[in-house]
């Protein structure tokens, strides 16, 4: 799978990809992260991105032609399956669209900054708009970084236990169980004995009860879930 990230501040995405599992994946040859420098593809010697807004009003908007230009460069070497623009009001990030884009082959994400991007751009060029949470970063590294994340670590092949992304939290609709390891007891706070049991089926029927309760109480916080589930 290939990720092209385009920023107007790329030092903000190449550490978090150069470790643990995003460097796995990139090592195995089962993800390809390429950053490109918006500011390479700006005007004048200030290389400039962003401009005033018609109509007036607080803030910069960033330009149509650096951006177009850079996807167009991207374009032309190779079919995208979605070209993703990062965006507070864009639809969340969940588990299950996280899973979608594993799956796809090309993808170019598009870190904003300032007050947004040019509207054109999310009317003809734009495939999908994806949130992290309702609320406003400085620009959209962080949440490129973390649909990144999202998708690599679920590539077949990336992490070392590969069944171990299928019971990670929201994969089938639940939360996953509590986790305990060794001691089996420090400072009188005990492992429940069932996972100390050996018994499989037992401690399968513990994990899937403990789930359940852990996602009832989720939504009774009033977060949601994309899945509609029987919890009783």
């Amino acid at each position: 799978m290939r990720i092209d990230i385009i920023s107007a501040v790329p030092e903000l995405l190449r550490s978090p990809l150069e470790h643990s599992i995003m460097k796995r994946a990139r090592d195995r040859g089962l993800l390809e992260v390429h950053i490109h420098d918006l500011r390479d593809f700006g005007f004048g010697k200030h290389r400039q991105i962003d401009d005033y807004q018609y109509g007036g009003g607080a803030g910069m908007v960033m330009m149509i032609e650096p951006i177009l230009t850079c996807i167009e460069k991207l374009t032309a070497d190779r079919t995208y399956d979605e070209i993703v623009y990062m965006a507070p009001d864009g639809r969340l990030l969940d588990q299950q669209t996280a899973n979608q884009y594993s799956l796809k082959e090309n993808i170019i994400l598009l870190c904003g900054h300032y007050k947004g991007i040019d509207e054109r751009l999310r009317e003809h060029t734009i495939t999908d708009e994806i949130s992290i949470g309702s609320y406003v970063l400085s620009g959209g590294e962080l949440p490129a970084l973390v649909m990144v994340d999202a998708i690599g670590r679920i590539i077949p092949g990336v992490l070392n236990d590969e069944t171990s992304a299928l019971f990670d939290s929201f994969q089938d609709g639940v939360i996953a169980p509590p986790v305990y390891t060794r001691p089996s007891e420090f400072r009188g706070w005990k492992v429940p004995d069932v996972l100390l049991s050996g018994h499989d089926a037992k401690i399968q029927a513990w994990r899937e009860e403990q789930s359940r309760l852990r996602t009832k109480q989720y939504l009774e916080k009033g977060k949601s879930i994309p899945l509609d589930l029987d919890l009783d």
